[in-house]
């Protein structure tokens, strides 16, 4: 008996070692997103940029191989995002945690990144205080705020004096709207009306034709994607609203790809703000698209540039620390981090550990045939600006 229980610890021994080694030889990523429900779409893009770069820098950093552990947290569902973080880090053993495309997730997995002391990094997820919550995270997609602060001040600098908002009535729409109303109306304008839709409206006739008897020089739209877009589109062009005399502008989710399809011409004309569209022209964006669409057979869009450069950071921050994954080693690392993604210029801010990037205007316009996003404008190296007001600690 007492011999077996020798041989038992001798392999134990043995297999703690092992482990230890492997430990020591791999980082692991727990990465926590949708990839079923609603919501599949958004982890997949995340994911492929994810991938996309790991296949262009390999697989290895700072002698470490790097391992991707996902989990699917299903959709909205910030006890399952809770969970998986929990046994991601306590179970599977991972270094740092990362994806999260939406706010309630993220929220709920920052929680246990700041208790384990695990580095974090937000890929997806655009509510302002989300990255409060961790002293161990970055984001490297962009807040709402930060668009929307943006594309306020811009439409008064481009003359608009009266403004009429027009916003999804949930969280994310409201943020869009006190946002917009917030930089338009600091830099001198009215709010001259407003009105807040159903989530799920898709008769927009009377709601455009109130704001058109308004006459406001410019109508601010906040919609979250999907079916809406395209019957915002048509109620604009039957209420007859002349894009020449009144602006209609909205956050980049109005005229995604998808968006247009179903709004054909309607949609030119509109203007939106955002931090990336493939339709950006710089050689390291046409590089990157070319070779997305050579992996995946489509169009990146900002998930998969937020994944793309969420990798980006951790294995910049991986190879300053020569591969050690402590969470304030890694945090301390990626703070002030700068570089040229295919969005353009973006850093970490060293203070808030927030994403600081352009916030491109761009113009629908027809081009070779095709709708797209066309750039004509833009704001530089833009901060979060619900942080900048925030008291400093």
């Amino acid at each position: 008996m007492h011999r077996a229980m020798t041989g038992l610890a001798c392999l134990a021994t043995i297999f703690l070692a092992t482990a230890s080694a492997n430990a020591q030889s791999t980082v692991k990523i727990g990465v926590i997103m949708s990839y079923s429900g609603q919501f599949a779409d958004t982890g997949t893009q995340i994911s492929n940029g994810m991938k996309l770069y790991m296949k262009e820098h390999g697989d290895t950093v700072a002698g470490k191989k790097v391992e991707l552990m996902p989990k699917d947290n299903g959709g909205i569902a910030p006890d399952v995002a809770k969970r998986l973080a929990q046994e991601a880090i306590v179970r599977d053993k991972v270094d740092m945690i990362v994806g999260f495309d939406l706010t309630p997730n993220a929220l709920a997995a920052a929680d246990v990144s700041a208790q384990a002391k695990k580095f974090m990094v937000n890929m997806n997820a655009a509510t302002s205080i989300i990255t409060t919550k961790s002293p161990y995270m970055v984001r490297t997609s962009f807040t709402v705020p930060q668009v929307n602060e943006s594309l306020g001040t811009w439409a008064y600098k481009s003359g608009a004096r009266k403004a009429y908002t027009l916003v999804s009535d949930f969280s994310p729409g409201h943020d869009g709207e006190q946002a917009f109303q917030r930089a338009f109306k600091e830099a001198g304008g009215e709010i001259i009306g407003s009105a807040r839709y159903p989530v799920a409206n898709l008769d927009f006739t009377a709601f455009l034709q109130r704001a058109k008897d308004m006459s406001p020089d410019v109508i601010y739209i906040w919609v979250p994607g999907g079916p809406q877009p395209a019957a915002i589109g048509k109620a604009v062009a039957e209420r007859g609203i002349d894009l020449n005399k009144t602006k209609v502008v909205g956050q980049g989710e109005l005229t995604f790809d998808e968006a247009l399809k179903g709004m054909g011409d309607a949609g030119l004309g509109f203007i939106t703000a955002f931090h990336y569209d493939h339709n950006h022209q710089s050689a390291k964006n046409k590089k990157f698209v070319a070779d997305y669409n050579a992996e995946f057979k489509r169009n990146p869009d900002m998930f998969s540039v937020g994944g793309y450069d969420g990798m980006h950071v951790i294995y910049e921050a991986l190879k300053k620390t020569k591969g050690d994954t402590d969470g304030d080693a890694l945090i301390a690392a990626a703070k002030g981090m700068a570089w040229e993604s295919p969005r353009g210029p973006m850093s970490i801010d060293p203070e808030t550990r927030d994403v600081v990037q352009n916030i491109y205007i761009r113009r629908v316009e027809k081009v070779g045939g095709q709708l797209l996003n066309v750039e004509f404008d833009k704001l530089d190296n833009v901060k979060d600006p619900f942080k900048a007001r925030m008291p400093k600690q």
